[in-house]
């Protein structure tokens, strides 16, 4: 019933948010990213420009979850009812942390690429006066998962000015769009993670296991749970396992098994594998099915390392 997670659905969600108020650890959960001590300077930028926001921003750089918390956390910041903004606890910051806010617009490239359709759905919307709050806020998450067509079709909506209307692109760089759309925004750089610290559990064994078939070209099928039900956001996070081990090997740093795998590779073999991964992020935003974009990228880190192991 969330009003950001379909612009389709958006008449249905308006009815729902204007009798329903979300709970406070809903709401905070969601935007609990967006607070943390890393991110004070983007906040106090963010803070900066309220009064006059910009009808474009972009957030590159930090992780997938803190841009999109702090893409929600700035539009509770234009719409706060409370004295201190974002106050986090009034209805319309509640609304925007679980998404049911009337004048919040997600369009998500989380998890596939962001249709046409769907940018020209807002256009009409676009047209009205925000119904609940000060500002309409529309977040594309991850825009660099728009098609040509729907980027060229936003390109349109923006070359009109949107009276009370504020566009967010979350993005990890902002080479990864069009440079027109680049251009018609400011741009706030989140803190990129650090590259040395160490890998979250859940992702541990997928380092282990890319390890172990790149060496012995086994044990990569056997995570049958963990492979279960795998979606495009997760195996962005398996593609990462990959950056990160080669990052850790790039910087001498002691990493997990797959950069101990990498370690011995010459600089030429390196750059096939940054190559490989880049693919393999490209293919997961062209909807290729996760496991067979996975499957190629351990079958790829394989060939690699063994071509390189026969040329020592």
């Amino acid at each position: 019933m969330a009003a950001g997670k379909s612009v389709k659905k958006a008449g249905a969600a308006r009815s729902a948010a204007e009798v329903e108020l979300p709970g406070l650890d809903e709401a905070r959960a969601a935007l609990s990213p967006a607070l943390s001590r890393d991110l004070e300077r983007p906040r106090s930028l963010l803070y900066a420009m309220q009064e006059r926001p910009p009808q474009l921003l972009h957030l590159e750089g930090g992780d997938v979850s803190s841009r999109v918390a702090l893409a929600l956390w700035w539009a509770a910041l234009l719409n706060c009812e409370g004295d201190e903004r974002p106050c986090l606890e009034c209805p319309s910051c509640l609304r925007m942390g679980a998404r049911m806010h009337p004048d919040l617009f997600l369009l998500d490239g989380r998890l596939s690429s962001i249709k046409i359709d769907e940018v020209r759905a807002l256009r009409p919307i676009l047209g009205e006066h925000p119904r609940f709050g000060r500002r309409r806020v529309v977040v594309l998450a991850e825009a660099q998962a728009l098609g040509i067509e729907a980027a060229n079709s936003l390109l349109k909506v923006l070359e009109d000015p949107c009276p009370d209307t504020c566009f967010v692109f979350t993005a990890p760089q902002r080479e990864r769009l069009l440079p027109t759309l680049v251009s018609r925004g400011w741009v706030i750089t989140l803190p990129w993670p650090q590259p040395g610290g160490p890998l979250p559990e859940e992702l541990r064994l997928w380092d282990q296991a890319l390890a172990r078939f790149a060496v012995e070209g086994r044990g990569w099928f056997d995570l049958a749970q963990l492979r279960n039900g795998l979606d495009a956001a997760k195996a962005q996070q398996v593609v990462l396992v990959g950056r990160k081990a080669l990052a850790d090997r790039l910087a001498g740093r002691e990493g997990g098994a797959l950069s101990s795998v990498f370690r011995p590779l010459p600089e030429a073999w390196l750059l096939e594998l940054d190559e490989l991964f880049s693919e393999s992020e490209d293919a997961l935003q062209a909807q290729v099915n996760p496991l067979l974009a996975l499957d190629d990228m351990a079958c790829g880190v394989h060939g690699i390392v063994r071509r390189a192991s026969r040329k020592s």
